[in-house]
């Protein structure tokens, strides 16, 4: 999983899983909105593509149904996505910060937080 990127509908449907837990294919099909929902088989074909990446795994089968589960975090997708966006810029943060400075998405409380966080991950270093 670690080298493969999400789609943004495979991020949909894995917020279903991440919310709800071990799902059916029908289970995540009607957690989407009626409106605009997408077609079972095209749930059912994403479900089977994210197995396939690792991304979920057969909990257990009833019949012909198979119950599906998460098989990474949340924490570990977004890690994955601010990965690749880091990629995208070069390994430069500057032009995301600016963004959110600039959009205002960016706190003062949130450059506070993640202060408080360089400070503790250079703490644990020191200890190693």
């Amino acid at each position: 999983m670690a080298s493969t990127r999400l789609t943004k509908l495979e991020l949909q449907i894995m917020e279903v899983f991440w919310a709800r837990g071990a799902c059916s294919v029908r289970e995540v099909q009607e957690a989407f909105p009626e409106a605009g929902r997408p077609a079972y088989t095209t749930i059912q074909t994403i479900v089977f593509r994210l197995e396939t990446k690792g991304a979920v795994r057969i909990l257990k089968r009833i019949s012909n149904a198979k119950i599906f589960e998460s098989a990474i975090s949340r924490n570990e997708a977004q890690s994955r996505l601010v990965d690749d966006l880091l990629a995208l810029l070069g390994g430069k943060i500057q032009p995301v910060m600016a963004h959110l400075v600039k959009t205002g998405q960016l706190t003062l409380a949130d450059i506070q937080e993640a202060e408080r966080a360089l400070r503790q991950h250079q703490k644990e270093r020191k200890r190693k």
